[in-house]
Parts: C-alpha cells; structure tokens; sequence
C-alpha cells in the first residue's frame, strides 16, 4: 500500500474518529473506504478517449472517407 498525507480540518478528523470507534476500524481504514466510495461514484470523469468524448458526432459530417491521408484532395488546395 502506499502511503499519502493530508490535513483535515479538526471537525472532520473529530466524525472520522467517532466512525472508527463505532465500526471497531482505524481511522485510516475510515478514509480508505470514504475514498474507494467516492472513486466508484465519479468513475465516469475518468480520462476517455477522443473517440469516446465525440462518439455522437460520427456520422454527422459528409465527406470523402479519405479526407485526412488522400494527398489527391490537396491537389488544388490554396489556388
């Protein structure tokens, strides 16, 4: 496991203590599950793909396939 360090405020450290004492854990168990919870739920922020993030504009745009590699629709370009 590794090993972090971080200030609370003494409010928050106070009801971390007394979540401890009550389920017979450690405190740093306490935050270790409050954490991995709050991981689970935002989940979905995590980093996606490109293609991920735009998968709703496929298909929106017509065009030749080949646009981005096909040197022949440079030919004219800036004339």
């Amino acid at each position: 496991m590794r090993t972090i360090s971080l200030k609370l405020t003494e409010t928050l450290d106070e009801k971390i203590v007394e979540i401890a004492r009550k389920k017979g854990i450690k405190k740093s168990q306490v935050i270790r599950d409050a954490v991995a919870a709050y991981v689970e739920k935002n989940k979905d922020l995590s980093a996606e793909s490109c293609f991920s993030l735009a998968h709703d504009l496929l298909g929106s745009v017509e065009g030749p396939y080949d646009l981005s590699f096909n040197k022949k629709h440079m030919e004219d370009f800036g004339e």
